[in-house]
């Protein structure tokens, strides 16, 4: 598999909105339960910091930062999202996507990434914790999905550089 990355572009959205779809027909992924339409996945997504990963001119996952917050104090914080395509999960696109997305936003200046993912989803929190994230707590019952409410696992990952300050 040798992967390459780009910046994510509208006229990738299809594929990405595809990907998309098929994660949060896990139940897993989010408690989205449709993707967006464009303009709001690229207004909610920083300009910077998202990634297509692709394997033979074909998008194969994807990664991407949200911001924290809108204050300045916070511009160096962001949520970190992942998606990789059914038929190529569990070959190592996750962990080479959230590779290049940490090295992206450090290279971008970003000191601290967070993730908030389902308990239930193993494989991300896996994925995470193997790239330097580690379990702040948990978000009790912070949304309801499915009709049921739903506990969020908060993880953050801070560069190295910040934590030794």
């Amino acid at each position: 598999m040798g992967l390459e990355f780009r910046t994510i572009r509208s006229a990738d959205w299809e594929r990405v909105r595809q990907i998309y779809r098929e994660g949060l027909a896990t139940g897993q992924a989010s408690f989205e339960t449709e993707p967006p339409t464009w303009d709001r996945w690229d207004a909610d997504h920083l300009q910077d910091c998202r990634i297509a990963a692709i394997d033979h001119d074909v998008i194969v996952g994807w990664g991407a930062l949200t911001r924290f917050s809108g204050r300045a104090v916070y511009r160096g914080v962001a949520e970190a999202s992942v998606y990789v395509a059914a038929r190529w999960r569990g070959r190592g696109v996750g962990t080479a996507i959230l590779g290049e997305l940490i090295a992206d936003s450090e290279r971008q200046g970003y000191w601290t990434l967070l993730a908030k993912i389902f308990p239930e989803n193993e494989a991300s929190l896996a994925l995470s914790e193997s790239h330097g994230f580690r379990r702040v707590g948990t978000l009790e019952r912070i949304g309801r999905h499915g009709g049921r409410w739903r506990d969020v696992v908060l993880l953050e990952r801070r560069v190295p550089r910040v934590t030794a300050e």
